[in-house]
């Protein structure tokens, strides 16, 4: 992810600059990316109070929520606000970040808003980022650095948020500490396998014979990434200020 569209944030660790207009390069070809002055992907300004005789529905999640690879026009909320006519969608999707840093997002900027519906887009893979320190971002001259990210700790039943202030100071892997190396999120096990079968472009075969499992986090009741994630979701869920619905979207592994 590149770091030339966000501005730091001190509790989620950064957001999209505000009032930005730019064209992405994409395998698709590129694509318009529009930000209102909240520094959030929208085509409108975001206000605390309802437009009146219209319901506002909430929407928090990563890239597939905030839209990467396509323009703001063509995301599932804005598709959805258009056949809605007597509603406001507000997207607060934020890419590359996990679960924990929406609900700080929500707890920011969401929560003081009035609205009638809560809706939480939870990628699979976020259990994997809740429980990272540290994540990947390319930085101005391209070079791959790690960043510092929030992350909560369960103590017992309760979340213990460290990591705030967030560093915002980028850092080479090989200047973390052993012990904190293994919590940067390398968007996976086996990084050197999975860039090996990416390129030779055998990912489908690959996945049809290991039978990759690829966030083994969910694998028991009680692994301590579930519990956390668990616990984050049941937080916002008694926070919020109306229904909440969870929209789980699967990976590329599990589909296919």
């Amino acid at each position: 992810m590149n770091r030339q569209l966000f501005e730091y944030h001190p509790t989620v660790g950064y957001k999209f600059i505000p009032n930005l207009k730019a064209r992405i390069q994409h395998e698709a070809g590129g694509y318009l990316l529009r930000t209102n002055r909240e520094g959030f992907r929208s085509e409108i300004d975001f206000n605390n109070q309802k437009e009146t005789g219209k319901k506002k529905i909430l929407v928090f999640g990563d890239s597939f929520t905030a839209g990467d690879g396509v323009s703001n026009k063509y995301r599932f909320t804005d598709l959805l606000n258009g056949m809605l006519s007597e509603t406001e969608i507000y997207n607060f999707g934020l890419s590359g970040s996990g679960t924990d840093q929406q609900y700080l997002l929500y707890k920011d900027f969401g929560h003081a808003m009035e609205y009638d519906l809560l809706v939480i887009v939870v990628l699979v893979e976020n259990i994997r980022r809740v429980k990272s320190h540290y994540r990947y971002y390319y930085n101005d001259l391209g070079e791959k650095m790690v960043y510092q990210k929030p992350f909560f700790e369960l103590v017992g039943d309760r979340l213990n948020l460290l990591n705030v202030p967030v560093n915002p100071n980028a850092m080479k892997m090989e200047d973390l500490p052993a012990e904190e190396q293994e919590k940067v999120d390398k968007g996976g096990k086996f990084e050197l396998a999975r860039t090996m079968v990416n390129a030779l472009g055998l990912k489908q075969v690959a996945q049809k014979f290991t039978k990759y499992q690829p966030v083994p986090e969910y694998g028991k009741a009680n692994t301590p990434e579930w519990l956390t994630m668990k616990t984050i979701l049941a937080e916002w869920i008694r926070m919020a200020k109306s229904k909440v619905v969870v929209v789980p979207f699967p990976l590329y592994q599990h589909i296919e």
